[in-house]
């Protein structure tokens, strides 16, 4: 499935991924490939997703690798997935 993170400064992260795992507001959840449609709010915390997109040279000091997944911590945003794509609007 296809990851866009985008924040207020730039767009982060292009690409493809198998998993992304956000803090939604009334808790995490982890989508995968072929997941319904959703579109969702987040809280802080951190959005976690496996694969090797494209991040932006300029905002590679933001994410951690953890256990082969990349890591980038948010305050809120939103979070939307149709038809494998998936959009996280972070703050």
């Amino acid at each position: 499935m296809y990851l866009e993170i985008v924040t207020p400064e730039a767009s982060l992260v292009q690409g493809e991924v198998t998993s992304v795992s956000v803090p939604g507001t009334d808790g995490a959840f982890q989508m995968l490939e072929n997941h319904a449609a959703i579109v969702s709010t987040l809280g802080a915390g951190e959005v976690k997703f496996v694969g090797q997109p494209k991040i932006a040279e300029d905002f590679k000091s933001k994410f951690t690798q953890k256990d082969g997944a990349w890591h980038l911590s948010i305050n809120s945003g939103t979070v939307q997935m149709v038809d494998n794509k998936v959009i996280v609007l972070a703050d």
